[in-house]
């Protein structure tokens, strides 16, 4: 790893002797926001995250969810990454989060990096818009442009965290409505869903699933569904093990695909949260969008990555608003 930091080290000095002040407009995001400010950026970004998922597969899921948790708690600013400090209580420790979210140290090692190469340049909440495009990309699915020139937030929200991120056992009634509290629309919630084609679920997080008799007769009456489930039961029993994992996607839990609509039209997402995209649409249109995506991997692809794009924007900072940290996981002093 000092071999890499010293590499990237060295190829951003030597493109950027002199900091350039950006001509950037102040309130916007733009495309090649560190062109002239920190060129490497987002190679520096890219080539870490690498690093990351070759060392740990998982990582790839981590490091994309740690954008959405971000993003949906007062907006794209990176509170999510700042640690316990004098009047802010973390989101980390909201129950969503709390012994959940990852990647915390890959973000550490980037920002470490990047501040010794351009010191206050790039933010910590464009940094997570980064290595979610790059972490999807790494794992077979799409790339995409980042709008980039977002500021850092200066405290966190422990209540907003425990409100506005969806809950595993969500129906789709209030899915629906947490994303269009985000802006966010249907489409948007389909498409986003799909990150559940990446990573693992603790036993916590979908155990109401497997064991509510009342979930069982509504939406398996027939037990069309009892191999999956006697699965699931294999590894997260009634009570205890709440942090056994099983994989969002068991047909290609490493591959970023559109597998995971395939497995919520046979009744075999992992989460409750993931079937009722299925069993609670009454009128049809979400499973129409399910079905598309189902049976065209591109028009997902394409969906998905206009949708992150979408759900990066939300409540950004710019401008003279927020800060850009020295440290990902404190507020500057």
């Amino acid at each position: 790893m000092e071999i890499t930091r010293a590499f990237c080290i060295f190829l951003v000095l030597v493109l950027n002797a002199v900091k350039i002040t950006s001509s950037i407009e102040d309130g916007l995001l733009y495309l090649d926001y560190y062109k002239e400010t920190c060129p490497l950026a987002e190679e520096i970004v890219s080539r870490n995250v690498e690093i990351a998922v070759r060392k740990d597969p998982r990582m790839a899921a981590s490091l994309l969810r740690l954008h959405f948790h971000d993003c949906f708690v007062m907006g794209c600013d990176a509170s999510v990454l700042l640690d316990n400090y004098g009047d802010i209580i973390s989101e980390k420790q909201a129950g969503p989060n709390l012994n959940s979210l990852r990647g915390f140290k890959v973000i550490d090692e980037i920002k470490y990096i990047l501040e010794e190469a351009c010191p206050l340049t790039v933010s910590c909440a464009d940094i997570l818009a980064m290595v979610a495009r790059d972490a999807v990309a790494l794992r077979g699915g799409p790339s995409w442009k980042v709008w980039l020139g977002r500021k850092d937030s200066l405290k966190a929200s422990f209540d907003g965290a425990n409100q506005f991120i969806p809950a595993p056992n969500s129906s789709l009634e209030t899915l629906i409505a947490n994303f269009n509290q985000q802006g966010l629309d249907v489409e948007d919630l389909v498409a986003l869903s799909g990150s559940h084609t990446l990573g693992k679920a603790r036993c916590l997080s979908f155990r109401q699933r497997v064991y509510d008799i009342n979930m069982e007769e509504k939406y398996d009456k027939y037990q069309r569904y009892r191999t999956f489930r006697r699965v699931l039961r294999s590894i997260c029993p009634e009570s205890g093990r709440d942090d056994e994992i099983a994989p969002l996607d068991f047909i290609t839990p490493a591959k970023f695909d559109n597998q995971y609509y395939i497995n919520i039209l046979g009744g075999n997402g992992l989460l409750g949260s993931d079937n009722v995209l299925v069993n609670e649409d009454h009128e049809g249109e979400i499973k129409k969008l399910v079905w598309a995506f189902a049976s065209n991997q591109e028009l997902f692809f394409s969906s998905f990555a206009k949708s992150v794009v979408k759900m990066g924007n939300i409540n950004v900072l710019t401008g003279i608003d927020g800060e850009i940290r020295k440290n990902c996981r404190f507020v500057n002093a």
